[in-house]
């Protein structure tokens, strides 16, 4: 494709969209996204959702991707999980299987 057919494709579908906005009557379809908002988790919520892994504290900081002193933190209650970890603790505690069908962290013998 030759940049000027792109270009004019590009206006044609710029056009229609402003044309539709306009109309009273509009025919292009619209779709309405919601994102939950991150949940906060307390101390004892962390803690459960780790013991749910069986992982301990250093392996579940491993999965995550964060250091252990930000999860030993996040059990004390002296800070909390926020923005991916988070997310991440959303989708283990509503999925317990997770862990294990994204294994981030294998066991391995010690030789």
């Amino acid at each position: 494709m030759s940049d000027s057919t792109a270009f004019n494709s590009i206006m044609t579908g710029l056009n229609e969209a402003i044309e539709d906005a306009k109309s009273p009557n509009p025919i292009l379809k619209r779709r309405k996204i919601v994102v939950e908002p991150v949940k906060v988790y307390e101390a004892d919520e962390v803690k459960s959702i780790r013991n749910t892994t069986g992982m301990s504290q250093k392996t579940f900081a491993c999965y995550l991707g964060v250091s252990d002193k930000t999860v030993e933190a996040w059990e004390a209650g002296t800070n909390h999980p926020s923005g991916a970890a988070s997310r991440l603790l959303s989708m283990i505690e509503a999925d317990k299987t997770l862990v294990t069908r994204f294994p981030f962290v294998s066991n391995v013998a010690a030789e």
